[in-house]
């Protein structure tokens, strides 16, 4: 299988200083697994690496999509396999780099995605509640409506969908062997809870000394505020600031909740769907670990 290395980890934790050192030294190019920075202009928000930090190495997948482009988990998976694909004919080295859990592992393992019929209204469900779509899955697929919360309406009402177009979501799950594609060594990166807080901060801090206002007025004007670049954190929170809704001060506060929050659903879903080797960027000479597991990994040991 062809080897591949995989950033992950939560927000603000040092993933992609760690892709262009690891880069430098493997001689790798680096593909993008984060759902947000695949957008055009989401740089300030996102936490999207400037060209002086790419240090020359070329990167994938990374501020290539209009705002009004859909983007989801099948494009993903299909777009960054032809990466890895083209990066490995160039005899270097895939370098995979993403807080986006979902994506990273349907890049790795043996996803397949059902194609859903043009002709069902998904709009149809709008006026259900969330109970009612819950309960109308159940009577439809109850493996799923068991495995899916009833307030997650987004997932509830693809699941529907998809009983629509021909095929449950539970058949289709139970078809996936749950293998994985690649020979993959999946890095994490980890530190002190409280410290990482304290990061994630002085990221959002920072975010505003560089221009994160002027950024979303903008984007804002020129782009629909429902365009789905918009959904992301850093952005989201902004919207009722940009209405005049709420004060600039309480959209901060809500940027760095909902970061922390985030954070920690990084780490419980890593740590539930796959096999990470964990590094604590505090101890003293995780770097060098990390570059001598990574050795050992592409010789075949």
């Amino acid at each position: 299988m062809p080897k591949v290395i995989v950033i992950v980890g939560p927000t603000a934790v040092g993933k992609s200083s760690l892709s262009i050192e690891l880069a430098k030294r493997f001689d790798g190019e680096v593909i993008n697994g984060d759902s947000i920075q695949v957008y055009k202009g989401l740089n300030i928000g996102s936490a999207k690496i400037t060209e002086d930090e790419k240090q020359g190495i070329v990167h994938h997948l990374l501020d290539y999509k209009e705002l009004t482009d859909r983007y989801d988990v099948a494009t993903f998976q299909k777009d960054a396999r032809e990466k890895i694909n083209e990066i490995k004919q160039k005899g270097k080295i895939p370098i995979v780099v993403g807080g986006t859990g979902l994506y990273i592992k349907a890049l790795l393992y043996d996803y397949e995605f059902v194609k859903i019929s043009n002709n069902i209204d998904k709009h149809k469900y709008k006026d259900f509640t969330n109970e009612q779509l819950h309960q109308r899955l159940k009577e439809l697929d109850e493996k799923s409506a068991k495995a899916i919360h009833p307030n997650n309406r987004k997932r509830v009402i693809r699941a529907l969908v998809m009983v629509e177009s021909g095929i449950k979501k539970s058949d289709q799950e139970e078809k996936q062997e749950g293998v994985m594609i690649y020979d993959a060594k999946i890095i994490g990166l980890t530190m002190d809870r409280e410290r990482l807080k304290e990061r994630i901060h002085l990221r959002v801090d920072k975010m505003m000394e560089k221009g994160l206002i002027e950024e979303i007025n903008t984007l804002f004007s020129k782009y629909p505020l429902k365009s789905q670049g918009f959904t992301a954190i850093g952005y989201k929170e902004m919207v009722p600031y940009y209405l005049n809704q709420e004060p600039l001060e309480k959209c901060i506060e809500k940027i760095k909740t909902h970061t922390r929050q985030f954070a920690k659903r990084q780490y419980t879903w890593f740590n539930n769907q796959m096999k990470v080797d964990w590094y604590d960027i505090e101890e003293e000479n995780y770097l060098e670990k990390i570059f001598e597991d990574v050795k050992e990994f592409l010789s075949g040991q």
